[in-house]
């Protein structure tokens, strides 16, 4: 019998509805799920869940967006009156996506912004992360050790705890990268074949120093990023790809963004670690002498070394269960030795970069600032004067002026912003000018010196 406000105890449906309406009458009985039959391929409503932010759906399987009417189309009528993609609206929302190994699929109770995780009850995230899906198998490694140790006799074993560490904890950053760097052909690649299989191949992205450069960056998203095939880019693009790679290489910053063409920009933990191949030394990626965020293993191996069938057997055994073992012994190194968050050793290859890298014009500069006493603030055309008739020219080239912050960085350097001033310059002289500071010295006392320096030009 109905009551005066419409309640129908006998009607299910309206019940719960009811309950829904006046919580405090008690709970409302749990909604079945709908019992629709899977659609072609088997897909389901389980496949599925809404991703708001742009009343999209994800599919689970591949973590792939598709649209309404795709979902519609392979999940016909699943509720009575109801779409699917109404249904997944209602029941299986996400808030948010992210990329975060070590999470469950659903994370709940909890949103990831720019700074890091928070609490937000009652909200739901979808980890887009997937696991490899490989089963590791004991066996014997030693052709795989071996071919290691051939390319990398300084440094080899650094790089199996490396990517020991990528395949045991690639929820924990490593804070450097690994340059791998030798002659073509000598299989710096064939050394990381198994490591991807052991991570998932999905979780193993390749991209060129231009792409890293690039706005598009899908491939944080990954347990290992190659970069390949560096090379001289130009010495701005050199710097520019040095001071790019620091957010990648390390954390802080915990969190970064990501923006793929077509999607909403989203923000994944810092977990990528990255790997850089190069054949080139001289003119490859730049180092400065004070880095810490790069392990350099360099082969002297060539091509000819390896004779005999050498790659055809080692990929042999690869595909007759090498990948397995390789997985497996990865998976159960000992790891107590190595610390992800210290500073790499510097090997002889580190210091050959290092040294490649220092341009002439550093120590020119150098011997100018060192003529000027290395004044606490400097200016560009202070430096120009004091520096030597050939030097001096160069030094004031507009062609030049991108490489001026990096130079006055490598010699103690830096540039000071003037708060006061629209476009951050101070004018000394009666010219507008940047104005640099001593790195060693605190904010408040570059300020203070540039303060000082226009003052005194003045």
């Amino acid at each position: 019998m109905k009551g005066d406000d419409g309640y129908d105890p006998n009607n299910a449906e309206f019940a719960a509805k009811f309950h829904e309406w006046h919580p405090d009458d008690g709970p409302a009985e749990p909604k079945p799920k709908p019992q629709a039959e899977p659609g072609p391929g088997g897909v389901s409503l389980d496949d599925f869940v809404a991703y708001m932010p742009l009343h999209t759906y994800i599919f689970i399987p591949t973590r792939e967006m598709w649209a309404t009417p795709s979902v519609n189309a392979r999940i016909p009528n699943p509720a009575k009156g109801l779409k699917a993609n109404a249904w997944l609206d209602k029941n299986r929302p996400v808030e948010q996506m992210t990329w975060a190994p070590g999470e469950p699929l659903m994370i709940r109770d909890k949103l990831i912004a720019e700074g890091g995780w928070f609490p937000r009850p009652d909200s739901t995230v979808l980890n887009l992360y997937l696991p490899p899906m490989i089963t590791p198998k004991p066996g014997s490694v030693g052709l795989w050790i071996d071919h290691v140790y051939r390319l990398f006799p300084e440094g080899g074993d650094h790089v199996i705890w490396w990517l020991a560490h990528r395949v045991q904890k690639p929820h924990e950053k490593i804070n450097h990268a690994l340059v791998l760097g030798g002659a073509p052909g000598v299989g710096k690649d064939t050394i990381l074949e198994p490591v991807k299989q052991a991570i998932g191949p999905w979780n193993f992205a390749e991209v060129s120093p231009k792409q890293v450069l690039g706005r598009f960056n899908g491939f944080l998203k990954s347990v290992i990023l190659r970069i390949s095939e560096a090379r001289d880019l130009g010495d701005f693009d050199r710097f520019a790809f040095y001071d790019h790679t620091k957010t990648l290489t390390a954390a802080p910053p915990d969190v970064l963004r990501v923006d793929e063409k077509n999607l909403r920009e989203h923000y994944v933990p810092n977990l990528c670690g990255v790997i850089i191949t190069t054949n080139h030394k001289a003119d490859g990626i730049y180092l400065p002498a004070d880095d810490r965020r790069h392990f350099v293993a360099w082969s002297s191996a060539m091509l000819n070394d390896f004779a005999g069938g050498h790659f055809h057997k080692l990929y042999g055994w690869y595909a007759n269960g090498g990948i397995e073992a390789v997985a497996a012994y990865l998976a159960d190194l000992d790891l107590s030795s190595f610390d992800p968050k210290a500073p790499p050793p510097k090997t002889g290859a580190f210091w050959e970069i290092v040294n490649a890298s220092r341009a002439p014009e550093d120590a020119e500069l150098a011997d100018a600032l060192d003529k000027l006493g290395f004044p606490e603030a400097v200016t560009l055309q202070m430096v120009a004067n004091a520096a030597d008739a050939e030097f001096s020219p160069r030094l004031l080239d507009h062609k030049n002026r991108r490489q001026i912050p990096h130079r006055m960085e490598k010699c103690g350097y830096t540039p000071v912003h003037n708060d006061v001033a629209k476009d951050g310059l101070w004018k000394v002289s009666g010219k507008r000018q940047v104005v640099y500071a001593k790195q060693e010295l605190s904010v408040h006392a570059r300020l203070a010196a540039a303060s000082a320096l226009a003052a005194g030009g003045q």
